[in-house]
């Protein structure tokens, strides 16, 4: 088994505290498991921290301190590693997904941030904040197009989608704005990038009606799951449930279009909102 990888201190806060904590475990003679047993966590979820993939709780930092004898170094920079652009409950997600080398997602109800284009995330913001400044919806948006670059590279990470149709007939934003971010969506298939199925609804029922799922593998730590409600959200790594919600995405992009039918329906819903909007 590889070693793990060396992350840039510089890169981020979270870095430095992962290459510190590796560091200095490493030299008081500790495994993760031992640790993780001082701290009543996971070797894991040590791991995790590590790598960067998790983010270190404020109440986790000073039993951190204690047990390696770090003099406070790492109560006193949790709060910076902390800081986020992301809503609470997703920045880790986000920041995790930044690392990731295989994504998969299933969406029910809206485009996957990582899919959409600026006027599709401006009105999901907007429907979900009614009342924000227009310059905290520009700050949401920003922030969800620089997510996006992850697919500026050319391969990674894998990106697999299963879209609900439910998702591609909400009208967001007028159909202009649909067709625009249905189009983004078709070029990204069409230059190899990413993997999209959809989920037609005459598909009937399926296993994941009760909600998303995201599923993220890495090069150097354990897979993880993202579970998203309406502004909370949270990450598991639980083997059990990760295998678990694994296996639903299969059965999921088992009853799915072929990739090949998912974007012939695209570029027909694609060409129907454009008709539309210009009719």
């Amino acid at each position: 088994m590889p070693g793990p990888k060396d992350l840039d201190p510089s890169s981020s806060p979270r870095a430095l505290l992962g290459a510190e904590l590796r560091h200095v475990r490493e030299r008081k003679g500790l495994s993760q498991e031992a640790l993780g047993l001082k701290l009543f966590v996971s070797g894991t979820f040590i791991g995790q921290l590590e790598a960067g993939t998790r983010r270190l709780r404020p109440d986790m930092a000073p039993l951190l301190d204690e047990a390696l004898g770090t003099d406070g170094f790492f109560e006193r920079n949790c709060r910076a590693s902390n800081k986020s652009r992301y809503p609470e409950h997703f920045a880790e997600a986000a920041e995790a997904e930044a690392q990731a080398t295989e994504i998969k997602e299933y969406a029910p109800l809206l485009i996957p941030g990582l899919l959409q284009t600026a006027g599709y995330a401006r009105a999901v913001c907007r429907a979900h904040q009614p009342t924000a400044p227009d310059d905290r919806i520009e700050q949401l948006v920003t922030a969800r197009m620089e997510r996006a670059r992850l697919l500026t590279d050319p391969t990674d990470p894998l990106l697999w989608v299963v879209l609900d149709e439910a998702a591609l007939r909400r009208v967001t934003g007028g159909r202009e704005v649909m067709a625009e971010a249905l189009q983004h969506i078709i070029g990204l298939v069409r230059r190899s990038r990413i993997i999209v199925q959809v989920l037609p609804f005459d598909g009937g029922a399926h296993a994941a009606m009760q909600g998303a799922i995201k599923l993220m593998d890495f090069e150097d730590a354990p897979p993880l799951v993202y579970f998203e409600g309406v502004g909370t959200g949270r990450l598991e790594d639980d083997p059990a449930t990760v295998r678990y919600q694994r296996g639903t995405y299969d059965l999921l992009s088992a009853c799915a279009l072929s990739p090949q039918k998912s974007l012939a329906l695209l570029e027909t819903m694609a060409q129907d909102y454009a008709h539309e909007e210009h009719s």
